[in-house]
This record gives C-alpha cells, sequence and structure tokens, in this order.
C-alpha cells in the first residue's frame, strides 16, 4: 500500500472517479477511490487507484472495509508502483472471476494500457500509443481520453 501521491495522480484519479460516479449513479455499480479495499485472496487486499464494485451502493454496506467484486480496476502508474502494479497487481486482478476489465493509466505520457476479459482465463491487453477513448462495455460507458486527462 502506498499512502499519498502527486498532484497529478490525484488530479487523475479524482477525473475517473468523478467521470464513472456520474455514469453509474443509477446502476448496479458503485466506484470507489484507493480507500477502499479489493479483497484478492482470503487474507490478502489491494487498494486500486480507482475501482468500480457491483457490491457497494446499498445502505447494508455502509460499514464495508473490502469488496470481493470489482468489475473494473484503475491503477494510475508512477514510476515508483510501475513493477507491482504490472507484476504483482495485474496477477491477482486477472485471477478474480468479477474482473472484466484492468486499466494501467500513465500520467507521463496520457496513454492507457487496457487488459479486457475475452473469455474463461482469456484476455486481451493492448497498450495504447495515441489518445483513446476508453470503452467499459461491463458497465456500459466510456471515459474519453480528454476527461481522464483534463487538467
Amino acid at each position: 500500500m502506498m499512502a499519498g501521491g502527486t498532484a497529478r495522480h490525484v488530479l487523475v484519479q479524482g477525473n475517473i472517479l468523478v467521470a464513472l460516479a456520474s455514469r453509474l449513479r443509477d446502476s448496479d455499480c458503485t466506484p470507489f477511490t484507493s480507500i477502499m479495499a479489493a479483497q484478492t485472496h482470503a487474507y490478502s487486499v489491494r487498494y486500486p487507484d480507482v475501482t468500480i464494485y457491483r457490491s457497494g451502493s446499498g445502505r447494508e454496506h455502509d460499514d464495508a472495509r473490502a469488496f470481493d467484486d470489482p468489475v473494473a480496476i484503475f491503477e494510475v502508474m508512477s514510476a515508483g508502483t510501475s513493477r507491482t502494479n504490472l507484476i504483482v497487481k495485474l496477477e491477482e486482478h486477472t485471477a478474480l472471476e468479477s474482473v472484466d476489465t484492468i486499466v494501467f493509466v500513465d500520467i507521463a505520457r496520457e496513454r492507457l494500457r487496457v487488459i479486457q476479459r475475452t473469455g474463461v482465463g482469456a484476455w486481451t491487453d493492448v497498450a495504447y500509443r495515441e489518445p483513446v477513448d476508453l470503452a467499459l462495455p461491463s458497465v456500459r460507458t466510456e471515459l474519453t481520453h480528454a476527461e481522464i486527462f483534463a487538467r
């Protein structure tokens, strides 16, 4: 777990959260920041920068500290977190049956790497070299490149 971050990191994290919160308000999914844990194993949690969970919207979840049903996970990259994000966390996230999309957000180059489930144990992995809008089919929405990286 890493506490704090650069102003740019926090701004991009906020951009993603705000965009998702408005789009998912009346759905069965809820976006959370890194304060909410994702249960990755029986005794392990991770704190992705932004995570969309299927649970979380009902009052019965008000006291929850972790959820085990992430649908989409966003990791905002920095030089200090790249190795952990791209190796350890990626392996843990893809092992979760509920996960459909994992997005690595490169704030230095304003680029996305998008990993999406295509079937049981099957994934696409695309590192975009140009600006691209992000489709999130599992929650029927899209985030534009401009809103992710807005200043």
